[in-house]
């Protein structure tokens, strides 16, 4: 049985939950544990104090990368949670006109 090869996760990048009670909400990588588990943020549910450690299997790794948040935690480490939260509604905002042409 062959494995299939994941993408690999970055910082910064948008996801989203498939398993789980949070499943279908979108978060940002803020941090990754080992090739299996990374650390998930969204600022509002889950703050960048509080990440959620989530495992990669789990997850719908998205195309879209946050360069401001990369640039935050390269400058100073951290990442304020509005950031996250304008990360994530900009992805949001963009997969919308995707769902709708879908429909028709």
């Amino acid at each position: 049985m062959a494995v299939k090869q994941l993408p690999e996760p970055q910082i910064g990048q948008i996801v989203k939950t498939l398993k789980g009670r949070d499943a279908g909400s979108a978060y940002v990588i803020v941090g990754i544990v080992d090739e299996r588990f990374v650390l998930i943020a969204d600022g509002d549910k889950r703050k960048f104090d509080q990440p959620k450690r989530k495992n990669v299997q789990h997850l719908e790794l998205q195309s879209m990368i946050s360069s401001e948040v990369i640039h935050s935690l390269q400058e100073s480490g951290r990442v304020t949670n509005g950031k996250l939260r304008h990360a994530v509604n900009v992805y949001m905002e963009s997969a919308k006109p995707n769902a709708e042409e879908k429909g028709e």
